[in-house]
Protein backbone atom coordinates (compact mmCIF):
# COMPACT_ATOMS: atom_id res chain seq x y z
CA UNK A 1 0.00 0.00 0.00
CA UNK A 2 0.84 3.89 -0.42
CA UNK A 3 1.49 5.20 2.54
CA UNK A 4 1.52 9.50 2.05
CA UNK A 5 3.40 11.13 4.34
CA UNK A 6 2.87 14.43 5.73
CA UNK A 7 5.54 16.30 7.56
CA UNK A 8 3.28 17.64 9.80
CA UNK A 9 0.94 14.51 10.10
CA UNK A 10 2.92 11.88 9.59
CA UNK A 11 1.47 7.99 9.09
CA UNK A 12 4.41 7.22 11.59
CA UNK A 13 4.96 9.31 13.92
CA UNK A 14 6.68 6.93 16.52
CA UNK A 15 10.17 7.05 14.87
CA UNK A 16 10.21 10.53 16.32
CA UNK A 17 8.82 9.54 19.71
CA UNK A 18 11.16 7.29 20.35
CA UNK A 19 13.66 10.23 19.45
CA UNK A 20 12.15 12.22 21.59
CA UNK A 21 11.81 9.54 24.37
CA UNK A 22 15.93 9.35 23.97
CA UNK A 23 17.16 12.35 23.51
CA UNK A 24 14.99 14.83 24.85
CA UNK A 25 12.12 13.03 26.76
CA UNK A 26 10.68 16.54 28.12
CA UNK A 27 11.26 18.81 25.74
CA UNK A 28 10.61 22.61 25.74
CA UNK A 29 9.36 24.22 22.46
CA UNK A 30 11.00 28.06 22.73
CA UNK A 31 8.49 29.06 19.29
CA UNK A 32 5.20 27.86 21.42
CA UNK A 33 6.17 28.12 24.65
CA UNK A 34 4.80 24.77 25.21
CA UNK A 35 6.77 21.75 27.46
CA UNK A 36 6.40 18.20 25.53
CA UNK A 37 6.66 15.15 27.63
CA UNK A 38 7.55 11.92 25.90
CA UNK A 39 7.76 8.91 28.22
CA UNK A 40 5.71 6.52 30.07
CA UNK A 41 6.07 7.28 33.35
CA UNK A 42 6.14 11.06 32.76
CA UNK A 43 2.94 11.16 30.85
CA UNK A 44 1.27 9.12 33.34
CA UNK A 45 2.04 11.64 35.79
CA UNK A 46 1.20 14.39 34.09
CA UNK A 47 -2.09 13.23 33.44
CA UNK A 48 -2.95 11.90 36.78
CA UNK A 49 -1.74 14.41 39.26
CA UNK A 50 -4.56 17.11 38.65
CA UNK A 51 -3.30 18.97 41.79
CA UNK A 52 -0.09 19.83 39.92
CA UNK A 53 -0.86 19.76 36.40
CA UNK A 54 -4.48 21.40 36.10
CA UNK A 55 -7.16 20.39 32.93
CA UNK A 56 -7.78 24.30 32.26
CA UNK A 57 -7.98 25.50 28.47
CA UNK A 58 -6.45 28.30 26.82
CA UNK A 59 -6.21 30.23 30.17
CA UNK A 60 -8.62 32.76 31.28
CA UNK A 61 -9.80 34.31 27.95
CA UNK A 62 -10.27 31.11 25.72
CA UNK A 63 -11.09 31.71 21.74
CA UNK A 64 -12.35 29.34 19.20
CA UNK A 65 -13.73 25.73 20.18
CA UNK A 66 -11.71 26.70 23.39
CA UNK A 67 -14.44 28.65 24.81
CA UNK A 68 -16.69 25.58 24.13
CA UNK A 69 -15.10 23.39 26.09
CA UNK A 70 -13.54 26.01 28.92
CA UNK A 71 -16.49 24.55 30.89
CA UNK A 72 -16.46 21.19 30.23
CA UNK A 73 -15.61 18.27 32.36
CA UNK A 74 -12.49 17.41 30.17
CA UNK A 75 -11.34 20.77 31.16
CA UNK A 76 -12.57 20.90 34.80
CA UNK A 77 -10.70 20.42 38.03
CA UNK A 78 -11.75 19.22 41.43
CA UNK A 79 -13.86 19.45 42.82
CA UNK A 80 -16.17 20.77 40.22
CA UNK A 81 -14.96 18.17 37.88
CA UNK A 82 -16.10 15.51 40.53
CA UNK A 83 -19.61 17.15 40.47
CA UNK A 84 -20.31 16.87 36.89
CA UNK A 85 -18.63 13.72 35.86
CA UNK A 86 -21.03 12.07 38.17
CA UNK A 87 -23.86 13.95 36.26
CA UNK A 88 -23.23 11.59 33.17
CA UNK A 89 -21.37 8.56 34.68
CA UNK A 90 -24.76 6.40 34.60
CA UNK A 91 -25.34 6.81 31.43
CA UNK A 92 -21.61 5.05 30.64
CA UNK A 93 -21.64 2.07 33.30
CA UNK A 94 -20.85 -0.88 31.51
CA UNK A 95 -24.27 -2.16 32.39
CA UNK A 96 -25.89 0.82 31.04
CA UNK A 97 -23.87 0.27 27.76
CA UNK A 98 -24.15 -3.05 27.25
CA UNK A 99 -27.61 -2.54 27.04
CA UNK A 100 -26.88 -0.46 23.30
CA UNK A 101 -25.55 -3.77 22.27
CA UNK A 102 -28.15 -5.17 20.56
CA UNK A 103 -28.58 -1.42 18.59
CA UNK A 104 -24.84 -1.63 18.06
CA UNK A 105 -25.64 -4.82 16.22
CA UNK A 106 -28.39 -4.09 14.38
CA UNK A 107 -26.86 -0.52 12.97
CA UNK A 108 -23.47 -3.08 12.01
CA UNK A 109 -25.38 -4.75 10.07
CA UNK A 110 -27.33 -2.66 8.46
CA UNK A 111 -23.93 -1.16 7.43
CA UNK A 112 -22.45 -3.76 5.91
CA UNK A 113 -25.55 -5.20 4.36
CA UNK A 114 -25.32 -2.24 1.84
CA UNK A 115 -21.46 -3.23 0.88
CA UNK A 116 -21.23 -6.67 1.72
CA UNK A 117 -22.10 -7.51 -2.17
CA UNK A 118 -19.44 -4.94 -3.74
CA UNK A 119 -15.87 -7.09 -2.50
CA UNK A 120 -14.49 -3.11 -1.76
CA UNK A 121 -15.31 -0.60 0.06
CA UNK A 122 -14.22 2.43 1.97
CA UNK A 123 -14.28 1.44 5.89
CA UNK A 124 -13.91 4.58 7.28
CA UNK A 125 -16.67 6.06 5.51
CA UNK A 126 -19.51 3.14 4.82
CA UNK A 127 -18.44 1.82 8.71
CA UNK A 128 -16.42 3.33 11.37
CA UNK A 129 -17.77 6.97 10.59
CA UNK A 130 -21.18 6.58 10.51
CA UNK A 131 -21.86 3.37 13.36
CA UNK A 132 -20.80 5.64 16.14
CA UNK A 133 -21.81 9.06 15.04
CA UNK A 134 -25.83 6.88 14.29
CA UNK A 135 -25.11 5.73 18.39
CA UNK A 136 -24.17 8.73 20.14
CA UNK A 137 -26.30 11.28 17.92
CA UNK A 138 -29.24 8.81 19.39
CA UNK A 139 -27.57 9.31 23.16
CA UNK A 140 -28.15 12.59 22.83
CA UNK A 141 -31.21 12.66 21.10
CA UNK A 142 -30.25 14.31 17.56
CA UNK A 143 -32.30 14.14 14.89
CA UNK A 144 -31.25 11.50 12.07
CA UNK A 145 -31.38 14.91 9.56
CA UNK A 146 -28.52 16.74 11.63
CA UNK A 147 -25.83 14.10 11.90
CA UNK A 148 -23.30 14.85 8.86
CA UNK A 149 -23.23 18.59 10.61
CA UNK A 150 -22.80 16.75 13.81
CA UNK A 151 -19.52 14.95 12.46
CA UNK A 152 -18.31 17.70 10.19
CA UNK A 153 -18.50 20.06 13.36
CA UNK A 154 -16.39 16.57 14.77
CA UNK A 155 -13.82 16.97 12.37
CA UNK A 156 -13.05 20.56 12.06
CA UNK A 157 -12.72 20.76 16.01
CA UNK A 158 -10.21 17.51 16.26
CA UNK A 159 -8.63 19.31 13.17
CA UNK A 160 -7.61 22.37 15.35
CA UNK A 161 -3.94 22.03 16.96
CA UNK A 162 -3.35 24.40 19.90
CA UNK A 163 0.02 25.76 18.12
CA UNK A 164 -2.12 26.47 15.62
CA UNK A 165 -4.26 29.83 15.26
CA UNK A 166 -8.13 29.11 15.14
CA UNK A 167 -8.73 29.84 11.45
CA UNK A 168 -12.04 31.59 10.02
CA UNK A 169 -13.50 28.09 9.56
CA UNK A 170 -13.15 27.37 13.21
CA UNK A 171 -14.71 30.02 14.64
CA UNK A 172 -17.26 30.10 11.92
CA UNK A 173 -17.87 26.13 13.09
CA UNK A 174 -17.77 26.69 16.93
CA UNK A 175 -20.63 29.59 16.39
CA UNK A 176 -22.46 27.30 14.22
CA UNK A 177 -22.09 24.46 16.83
CA UNK A 178 -23.40 26.85 19.81
CA UNK A 179 -26.76 28.21 17.70
CA UNK A 180 -27.47 25.13 17.19
CA UNK A 181 -26.78 23.34 20.63
CA UNK A 182 -28.61 26.28 22.35
CA UNK A 183 -31.76 25.60 20.05
CA UNK A 184 -31.90 21.74 20.83
CA UNK A 185 -31.10 22.70 24.62
CA UNK A 186 -34.28 25.40 24.30
CA UNK A 187 -36.19 22.61 22.47
CA UNK A 188 -35.64 20.23 25.52
CA UNK A 189 -36.44 22.22 28.02
CA UNK A 190 -40.20 22.48 26.93
CA UNK A 191 -40.19 18.90 25.46
CA UNK A 192 -37.63 16.68 27.35
CA UNK A 193 -37.33 12.91 25.63
CA UNK A 194 -35.69 10.05 26.88
CA UNK A 195 -32.08 11.42 25.82
CA UNK A 196 -28.82 12.60 27.54
CA UNK A 197 -29.62 16.87 27.11
CA UNK A 198 -32.71 16.27 28.21
CA UNK A 199 -31.36 14.30 31.37
CA UNK A 200 -28.27 17.24 32.09
CA UNK A 201 -31.25 19.69 31.85
CA UNK A 202 -33.00 18.03 34.99
CA UNK A 203 -29.90 17.59 36.53
CA UNK A 204 -29.00 19.35 40.21
CA UNK A 205 -25.57 19.77 41.40
CA UNK A 206 -25.83 20.82 45.17
CA UNK A 207 -29.48 22.41 44.23
CA UNK A 208 -28.07 24.33 41.13
CA UNK A 209 -29.18 23.42 37.71
CA UNK A 210 -26.24 23.43 35.28
CA UNK A 211 -25.30 26.65 33.93
CA UNK A 212 -25.89 27.04 30.01
CA UNK A 213 -21.77 27.07 29.14
CA UNK A 214 -21.48 23.57 31.23
CA UNK A 215 -24.51 22.24 29.15
CA UNK A 216 -22.81 23.33 25.91
CA UNK A 217 -19.59 22.23 27.35
CA UNK A 218 -21.07 18.72 28.28
CA UNK A 219 -22.47 18.81 24.63
CA UNK A 220 -19.15 19.64 22.46
CA UNK A 221 -17.17 16.70 24.40
CA UNK A 222 -20.44 14.12 24.25
CA UNK A 223 -19.99 15.35 19.85
CA UNK A 224 -16.54 15.15 19.88
CA UNK A 225 -15.76 12.06 22.16
CA UNK A 226 -18.68 10.18 21.25
CA UNK A 227 -17.44 9.72 17.82
CA UNK A 228 -14.07 10.47 16.87
CA UNK A 229 -12.25 7.76 18.95
CA UNK A 230 -14.21 5.18 17.94
CA UNK A 231 -13.94 5.54 14.18
CA UNK A 232 -10.12 6.02 14.51
CA UNK A 233 -10.14 2.77 16.69
CA UNK A 234 -11.92 0.33 14.37
CA UNK A 235 -10.40 2.34 10.87
CA UNK A 236 -6.91 1.47 13.26
CA UNK A 237 -7.98 -2.03 14.04
CA UNK A 238 -8.49 -2.84 11.16
CA UNK A 239 -4.73 -1.39 9.67
CA UNK A 240 -3.01 -2.85 12.25
CA UNK A 241 -4.60 -6.09 11.79
CA UNK A 242 -3.88 -6.23 8.17
CA UNK A 243 -0.34 -5.43 8.71
CA UNK A 244 0.15 -8.24 11.22
CA UNK A 245 0.95 -11.68 9.43
CA UNK A 246 -2.02 -14.45 9.75
CA UNK A 247 -3.01 -12.23 13.19
CA UNK A 248 -7.24 -11.79 11.30
CA UNK A 249 -7.21 -15.30 10.56
CA UNK A 250 -6.60 -15.94 14.36
CA UNK A 251 -9.29 -13.56 15.34
CA UNK A 252 -11.64 -15.61 12.57
CA UNK A 253 -10.84 -18.98 14.52
CA UNK A 254 -11.13 -17.69 18.09
CA UNK A 255 -13.40 -14.13 18.42
CA UNK A 256 -12.89 -14.57 22.21
CA UNK A 257 -9.28 -12.61 21.18
CA UNK A 258 -10.74 -9.53 19.73
CA UNK A 259 -11.10 -7.55 23.03
CA UNK A 260 -6.92 -7.80 23.48
CA UNK A 261 -6.76 -7.31 20.06
CA UNK A 262 -8.41 -4.16 20.60
CA UNK A 263 -6.49 -3.50 23.88
CA UNK A 264 -3.06 -3.97 21.63
CA UNK A 265 -4.65 -1.42 18.98
CA UNK A 266 -5.44 1.26 21.49
CA UNK A 267 -1.43 0.73 23.02
CA UNK A 268 -0.11 0.44 19.06
CA UNK A 269 -2.02 3.11 17.13
CA UNK A 270 -3.84 4.90 19.95
CA UNK A 271 -7.20 7.10 18.64
CA UNK A 272 -5.78 9.80 20.94
CA UNK A 273 -1.67 10.29 20.30
CA UNK A 274 -2.07 13.69 23.44
CA UNK A 275 -3.55 15.45 25.85
CA UNK A 276 -3.32 19.11 27.31
CA UNK A 277 -2.15 20.42 30.65
CA UNK A 278 -1.47 23.33 32.40
CA UNK A 279 1.69 23.23 35.04
CA UNK A 280 -0.37 24.71 38.80
CA UNK A 281 2.87 25.79 40.48
CA UNK A 282 6.34 25.32 39.21
CA UNK A 283 7.23 21.41 39.42
CA UNK A 284 10.39 19.00 38.69
CA UNK A 285 9.11 16.59 35.35
CA UNK A 286 12.14 14.39 34.49
CA UNK A 287 14.82 16.58 35.76
CA UNK A 288 13.53 19.59 34.12
CA UNK A 289 12.22 22.38 36.13
CA UNK A 290 9.12 23.49 34.46
CA UNK A 291 7.77 27.22 35.62
CA UNK A 292 3.73 27.60 37.03
CA UNK A 293 1.27 28.55 34.32
CA UNK A 294 3.36 26.62 31.29
CA UNK A 295 1.14 24.47 28.56
CA UNK A 296 2.01 21.06 28.52
CA UNK A 297 1.13 18.00 25.93
CA UNK A 298 1.68 14.93 27.07
CA UNK A 299 2.45 12.51 24.23
CA UNK A 300 -0.04 9.83 25.02
CA UNK A 301 1.26 8.16 21.46
CA UNK A 302 4.62 8.13 22.93
CA UNK A 303 3.85 6.48 26.37
CA UNK A 304 2.65 3.81 24.43
CA UNK A 305 5.46 2.87 22.52
CA UNK A 306 7.70 3.65 25.55
CA UNK A 307 10.57 0.82 26.09
CA UNK A 308 10.87 1.03 29.79
CA UNK A 309 7.09 0.07 30.02
CA UNK A 310 6.28 -2.54 27.12
CA UNK A 311 8.33 -5.23 25.86
CA UNK A 312 8.94 -5.18 21.60
CA UNK A 313 7.30 -2.35 22.06
CA UNK A 314 7.36 -1.63 18.44
CA UNK A 315 5.84 -4.52 18.18
CA UNK A 316 2.13 -5.30 17.67
CA UNK A 317 1.52 -8.47 19.67
CA UNK A 318 -2.22 -9.21 20.35
CA UNK A 319 -1.02 -11.93 23.43
CA UNK A 320 0.20 -8.52 25.09
CA UNK A 321 -0.34 -9.26 28.79
CA UNK A 322 -0.04 -7.18 30.77
CA UNK A 323 -0.83 -3.79 28.47
CA UNK A 324 -1.26 -1.03 30.79
CA UNK A 325 -1.61 1.51 28.13
CA UNK A 326 -3.20 5.13 28.11
CA UNK A 327 -4.66 4.99 25.35
CA UNK A 328 -8.08 6.00 27.32
CA UNK A 329 -6.15 8.50 29.76
CA UNK A 330 -5.01 7.80 33.44
CA UNK A 331 -6.36 9.11 36.80
CA UNK A 332 -9.46 11.06 36.97
CA UNK A 333 -9.90 12.53 33.52
CA UNK A 334 -9.60 8.44 32.41
CA UNK A 335 -11.99 8.41 29.32
CA UNK A 336 -15.79 7.76 30.50
CA UNK A 337 -16.74 6.40 27.33
CA UNK A 338 -14.19 3.75 26.95
CA UNK A 339 -16.90 0.94 27.65
CA UNK A 340 -19.04 2.40 25.01
CA UNK A 341 -15.67 2.61 22.33
CA UNK A 342 -14.54 -0.91 23.52
CA UNK A 343 -17.77 -2.28 22.88
CA UNK A 344 -18.49 -0.61 19.15
CA UNK A 345 -15.33 -1.24 17.85
CA UNK A 346 -15.47 -5.26 19.31
CA UNK A 347 -18.99 -5.51 17.59
CA UNK A 348 -17.81 -3.71 14.65
CA UNK A 349 -14.42 -6.00 14.32
CA UNK A 350 -16.82 -9.46 14.82
CA UNK A 351 -19.25 -8.60 12.27
CA UNK A 352 -16.23 -7.59 9.70
CA UNK A 353 -14.19 -10.57 10.27
CA UNK A 354 -17.44 -13.06 10.02
CA UNK A 355 -19.21 -11.28 7.53
CA UNK A 356 -16.66 -10.31 5.30
CA UNK A 357 -14.34 -13.20 4.08
CA UNK A 358 -10.68 -12.78 2.94
CA UNK A 359 -10.77 -8.67 4.69
CA UNK A 360 -7.76 -7.13 3.59
CA UNK A 361 -6.55 -3.57 3.01
CA UNK A 362 -6.68 -2.92 -0.84
CA UNK A 363 -2.69 -3.21 -1.80
CA UNK A 364 -3.09 -0.08 -3.79
CA UNK A 365 -4.61 1.98 -1.24
CA UNK A 366 -3.36 5.41 -0.72
CA UNK A 367 -3.06 6.05 3.05
CA UNK A 368 -3.37 9.35 4.56
CA UNK A 369 -3.96 10.28 8.43
CA UNK A 370 -6.51 13.04 9.59
CA UNK A 371 -4.93 16.00 9.55
CA UNK A 372 -4.49 16.65 13.33
CA UNK A 373 -1.47 15.98 16.03
CA UNK A 374 -4.47 15.07 18.75
CA UNK A 375 -5.66 12.59 16.84
CA UNK A 376 -4.87 10.09 15.11
CA UNK A 377 -6.82 7.75 12.36
CA UNK A 378 -6.75 7.66 8.82
CA UNK A 379 -8.71 9.64 6.43
CA UNK A 380 -10.32 6.43 4.48
CA UNK A 381 -9.17 3.31 4.25
CA UNK A 382 -9.83 0.73 1.21
CA UNK A 383 -10.94 -2.35 2.16
CA UNK A 384 -11.17 -5.98 -0.09
CA UNK A 385 -12.78 -9.11 0.66
CA UNK A 386 -14.28 -11.99 -1.29
CA UNK A 387 -17.89 -10.97 -1.99
CA UNK A 388 -20.17 -14.42 -1.02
Amino acid sequence: MDVTQSAQYPLDPFPHYERMRATAPVFLDGQSGSWHVFRYDDVQRVLSEHATFSSRMGGDNPSGAGQLFASSLITADPPRHRQLRSLVTQAFTPKAVDALAPRIAGLTNELLEEIAAGGSADLIRDLAYPLPVIVISELMGIPAEDRERFKHWSDVIVSQTRTSPAGGNQDATTSEMVDYFLALIDQRRTRPGADLISSLLSAEIEGQKLSVPELLGFCALLLVAGNETTTNLIGNAVLCLAESPGTLERLLKDPTLVPQALEEVLRYRSPVQSMYRVSVAETDVGGKRIPAGAPIVAWIGSANRDEQQFQRAAEFDVDRNPNRHLAFGHGIHFCLGAPLARLEAKIALEALLSRLPGLSVDPGARLERMESTIVYGLKSLPITWQPA
